[in-house]
């Protein structure tokens, strides 16, 4: 799939489809150029048509009867297989690492850090084998049932471009791990080292059980998601297409986990412990990735009394931090992703500015040519916006944070729910009592203490929002269950026991 003459020449990866790395239909492909160097050619991906959608949805629904026959410790013994293998290779990771950093922007001590902590997904998952494998019991009279589960057949999995890796590894290992066979579908903005790492995956396995088709979602989009024999899609991206996934699916009455954007709210309490940890935590939950994660925080909430102790510890933090090309040593952040993502995040900054709310734009650019040229973006602190701004209603998706005061910690529980959104949150305080209580009001599908983001994701607890932060969830046991369906199995008393 991957085709170099030299650590960074062009590549050019295609689709594998029923255990054979093949080309797209026609032999089409299109470019990928890093955000940092947006003239810098990156590689060639496959561009997939519809008749590459049905060769894999025919090969994975080839492959199912047999792969859902095997049983749950065959398939944890794979997935600690898959493990062992991400976790070796050091040059290989290092290769792959440095090719997502080229495609996608970021550092190249997150992309190493993404590339190289897949395979904890895949052990976390197999570690659920034995409860998976107890049916639950009930006893009559008058019934005697078995409650079991069973695997759905093909699932479709779609992957954003923000953290490929990090959420492929909340779909698959989950999805095989069900009893499943997939096809997966990488965003089309960051597929070439996610797809040579996938690809080394579906080799491991039997051919079909894993296949890989990549392209232009507007193009094979609906095809995907609304094929005859996907029995379940599992998305992640934006709530305008998490929305189009759910209709088309419903036509062939499809179900689906949407895990879609998030505006998270975090509480600052009068009482929390604001040391250069709390600062540094924030700035982490907030900036990491150039905001382009999912769970972010992207609007902070904090006490009067505290307000401009955060507003200083933060634009410190903030300031310290290198915006440049991320293969350089010395860079904490790199550019956003894509000139669209870039154009509105901008203009959110600038809708603030024109009504008169303070921005800070912060951080070191050692290269103003080069910060001119790419994607770039400063990390910026908007103080006290007006809530009716985009910068607060909306998702940014990029290095921007409004920070606003409040009063009382009712009001804050206010603001916070105030949004179509309902993916993450957190509460800062040394009150155990206090944030527990917080919490429990805050209409949010995880809440983080003290801390916000990826870094303080403990991946054994279901992952998921409310509202237009989506359906279903993903990660733990209940991200496993989700790709299967109840199976109920009765007797009169007496004759099953």
């Amino acid at each position: 799939m991957l085709h170099t003459g030299g650590s960074d020449a062009p590549v050019t990866t295609g689709n594998y489809i029923d255990g054979v790395a093949r080309p797209a239909d026609g032999g089409r492909t299109y470019a990928l150029f890093n955000p940092a160097r947006p003239d810098e050619l990156v590689g060639h991906a496959a561009l997939s048509s519809v008749s590459d959608v049905d060769a894999a949805v025919n090969a994975a629904h080839g492959a199912f009867a047999a792969w859902s026959r095997t049983s749950y410790a065959e398939r944890a013994a794979k997935l600690n297989e898959v493990a062992e293998y991400l976790e070796s290779g050091q040059d290989d990771v290092d290769q792959r690492a440095r090719l997502f950093c080229r495609e996608h922007g970021k550092p190249i001590k997150e992309t190493h850090l993404e590339v190289s902590r897949l395979g904890e997904r895949f052990r976390m998952t197999a570690a659920y084998a034995d409860r998976l494998a107890r049916d639950e019991i009930e006893h009559g009279p008058p019934f005697d049932t078995i409650i079991t589960r069973q695997p759905r057949g093909v699932a479709m999995l779609i992957v954003p471009w923000n953290w490929p890796l990090s959420i492929l590894g909340a779909k698959l290992p989950q999805a095989l791990m069900a009893g499943n066979t997939v096809v997966v579908k990488p965003s089309e903005l960051s597929v070439l080292a996610p797809g040579l790492t996938l690809q080394k995956i579906a080799e491991m396995f039997p051919p079909g059980v894993i296949n890989i088709v990549t392209g232009d979602a507007a193009e094979i989009g609906d095809s995907l998601v609304g094929h005859p024999l996907v029995r379940f899609v599992n998305f992640t991206g934006s709530v305008r297409i998490g929305k189009h996934v759910m209709k088309v699916a419903a036509d062939q009455m499809t179900p689906v986990t949407l895990e879609l954007g998030g505006n998270d709210a975090a509480i600052v309490c009068a009482d929390a412990r604001l040391d250069e940890t709390a600062f540094m935590n924030m700035y982490l939950g907030t900036f990491m990735s150039s905001g382009q994660v999912c769970m972010a925080l992207k609007r902070l909430y904090v006490h009067r009394s505290r307000y401009d102790e955060v507003i200083e510890g933060l634009e410190a933090v903030c300031n310290r931090m290198v915006v440049g090309d991320g293969l350089l040593p010395d860079t904490n952040m790199g550019p956003v992703n894509n000139a669209k993502q870039l154009q509105i995040i901008t203009s959110m900054i600038e809708q603030a500015r024109s009504a008169g709310a303070e921005v800070r734009e912060c951080g070191q650019v050692p290269d103003e040519e080069l910060y001119q040229k790419g994607y770039f973006q400063r990390p910026a602190l908007v103080i006290n916006p007006d809530h009716t701004l985009d910068i607060v209603a909306e998702e940014q998706f990029g290095p921007a944070l409004p920070v606003m005061p409040f009063d009382s910690e009712g009001e804050a529980v206010r603001l916070a729910n105030d949004s179509r959104f309902g993916l993450c949150s957190s509460v800062w305080t040394e009150d155990c009592d206090r944030a527990l209580l917080i919490s429990r009001q805050l209409e949010a599908g995880y809440t983080y203490l003290n801390n916000h983001g990826p870094t303080a994701q403990d991946f054994r607890g279901p992952f998921g929002g409310f509202k237009d932060s989506g359906i279903g969830r993903n990660l733990g046991y209940e991200g496993i269950a989700q790709f299967q369906g109840y199976h109920s199995i009765s007797s009169s008393t007496g004759w099953l026991f």
